[in-house]
């Protein structure tokens, strides 16, 4: 890696990732995985359910160790194994922020939203006082504030988790699935918070997704992987609209419309 990473919130390089198989063998998660998000950027990971992508967003955040590789936020250098002594910890997690699928397994049901966001913020350090300007920076009022995660929506559950994530001012978020299981309106909603809050903050954004317009959408450059691969890169508008790998035409061709075949998508 050269100090080219310097210039990015995130420069990813060679991530690689086995696990060994029941009936002997290994299975390859993620091999030689390399990208970079600037300040501000939006990266895509697609593919297919096991195509990797989650294992990526998983080591990126350290839930799961890689077998080689590095990563790199802001310049430094993050290490693999889980720091010793709480400080240690806390920058670690101040470094990149995760938002999952279904936020209501992550929330604390006994927490209002603001208790939510002042637990978090104490725990790093920060003034509490900045949660009421947390909630309102994800769309989320007096009501809601003093609301616990079973008398929200789902929408309202995500904005809160948003909220926490960057109650400790990450270089990075990322979002695994983050919107997959919210009603097409409220998706467009959420997207457009994400895209208000990287160019407002400068947060990073790395966006695990299967769904493809949702990349379209959000993101500035995509990574398509399959079966632990990286089979193409590049600008989102580009790879999208002239793919060149033809896992990535395959995908592109499952996705209906008007007219659509699923007999012509192809076996991969």
């Amino acid at each position: 890696m050269t100090d080219a990473g310097q210039e990015h919130a995130l420069a990813v390089d060679g991530l690689h990732k086995e696990y060994p198989m029941p009936g002997g063998g290994r299975l390859t998660a993620a091999d030689a995985v390399t990208f970079t998000v600037p300040a501000g950027g939006s990266l895509g990971i697609v593919g297919e359910s096991g195509s990797g992508k989650t294992t990526v967003a998983r080591m990126l955040v350290g839930l799961v160790r890689p077998d080689a590789g590095a990563v790199r936020v802001a310049g430094r250098l993050r290490e693999t194994r889980t720091p010793r002594g709480a400080s240690a910890r806390l920058a670690r997690a101040r470094e990149i922020q995760m938002v999952f699928q279904d936020p209501y397994v992550s929330l604390d049901p006994r927490l209002t939203s603001r208790q939510c966001l002042t637990t978090a913020l104490r725990l790093h350090g920060r003034d509490d006082s900045l949660a009421d300007g947390l909630l309102d920076r994800v769309g989320l009022g007096a009501r809601e504030s003093g609301a616990r995660p079973h008398g929200m929506s789902g929408g309202q559950r995500q904005r809160l988790a948003i909220a926490r994530a960057l109650a400790v001012d990450p270089k990075v978020l990322v979002l695994d699935e983050a919107v997959a299981a919210l009603d097409v309106s409220i998706q467009a909603q959420i997207l457009r918070l994400l895209g208000e809050i990287r160019r407002d903050t400068g947060v990073a954004l790395v966006f695990v997704s299967h769904d493809l317009a949702v990349v379209r959408h959000i993101t500035d450059e995509v990574l398509v992987m399959r079966r632990g691969i990286v089979v193409e890169q590049g600008p989102t508008d580009g790879v999208l609209a002239a793919p060149g790998h033809p896992y990535t035409q395959r995908l592109l061709a499952s996705v209906p419309r008007p007219g659509w075949d699923p007999a012509a998508v192809g076996v991969s």
